[in-house]
């Protein structure tokens, strides 16, 4: 399915540019939290955002950002042209994502995804884009089953469980160090399945030869690239709604064996389920649905009593 729903970053020139068009009266006033303005058409929904994101969904989104939007405010022809603007988009080679990194509970997740000119045709159809825009887990569960459902065995994935993931924690020490070894693995693994892809590109977390030093002999011949947004990239976004989906799936049956809630993020509340969680069966349990590292450990600890000796060392 075709999707309706774009978001444009605007400069601060364009958010000026923009705001002065949908002030006018050919547009209907909306009333939207933390926007500058919002507006409706006919099929078309245009928010402005504090922030200088333009959201605009709809059955006629397409049609206003292709003679409004990109004619009046952008001044580039960018809708239908991503293959002019990144060629390499729509060539062989795979991405890779992950999910979980910023999450107290639950593993951390690395997934790959190969892609060719007629795959990310598909991808592109299914509204394939970088998890962190999906806002749904149950969407990003039903497109990362539909995008498994058409690479088949194009793509990997790498779930490093909370006591695996503190083990190598307490020997490497670099988180870094650990999404390389991770990346380099889900590499590998699909190379096993698409020999002949020649290249692979990833988002930018640290220098590239971590990476390249973690890969075996399959990998050291692919081309490696890094950079920054890569989630832009066709196949880099089908790998993040796949790891994503993977984390959520891993976070949930986490949380039924150990018969608690098990919320994502480090926030307040996920403090507040580990608290009850280390008070019922002891400190040792956040090995097994933790990531010990986090400063989160330590204040979890604190508010029951207990402290950083008291938690065994990952076996």
């Amino acid at each position: 399915m075709k999707t309706n729903s774009f978001t444009y970053k605007l400069t601060p020139q364009q958010q000026e540019a923009a705001y002065t068009l949908l002030k006018s009266a050919s547009y209907l006033p909306e009333k939207v939290p933390h926007t500058r303005i919002a507006v409706s058409l006919p099929d078309c929904r245009i928010n402005l955002y504090n922030s200088g994101k333009l959201l605009v969904q709809g059955k006629a989104a397409r049609e206003w950002i292709t003679f409004t939007l990109e004619t009046e405010i952008l001044h580039e022809a960018r809708l239908g042209y991503e293959d002019l603007h990144d060629p390499e988009a729509i060539q062989p080679h795979m991405g890779i994502d992950e999910s979980g990194k910023g999450d107290f509970f639950g593993p951390l997740v690395i997934a790959s995804a190969y892609v060719n000119e007629e795959l990310v045709d598909k991808l592109r159809e299914m509204g394939v884009r970088d998890s962190k825009k999906i806002s749904s887990d149950n969407v990003a569960l039903n497109l990362a089953r539909d995008i498994r459902k058409l690479l088949g065995d194009r793509c990997a994935m790498i779930t490093i469980g909370p006591r695996s993931y503190n083990r190598m924690y307490s020997k490497i020490r670099n988180v870094n160090k650990m999404l390389a070894w991770g990346h380099a693995r889900a590499i590998e693994n699909l190379l096993e399945k698409v020999p002949d892809c020649p290249r692979a590109l990833s988002d930018k977390f640290g220098p590239t030869h971590q990476i390249e030093r973690a890969l075996m002999e399959k990998g050291q011949k692919i081309q490696l690239d890094q950079r920054t947004k890569a989630e832009s990239d066709p196949a880099v976004a089908a790998a993040s709604i796949l790891a994503r989906a993977g984390f959520i799936y891993a976070l949930k049956q986490m949380g039924k064996a150990h018969h608690f809630e098990a919320p994502k993020g480090a926030s307040e509340k996920v403090r507040r389920e580990a608290e009850k969680l280390v008070a019922d069966k002891g400190p040792g349990i956040l090995l097994d649905v933790a990531k010990c590292h986090f400063q989160t450990t330590d204040k979890v600890l604190a508010e029951v009593g207990y402290s950083r000796k008291d938690l065994p060392r990952p076996d």
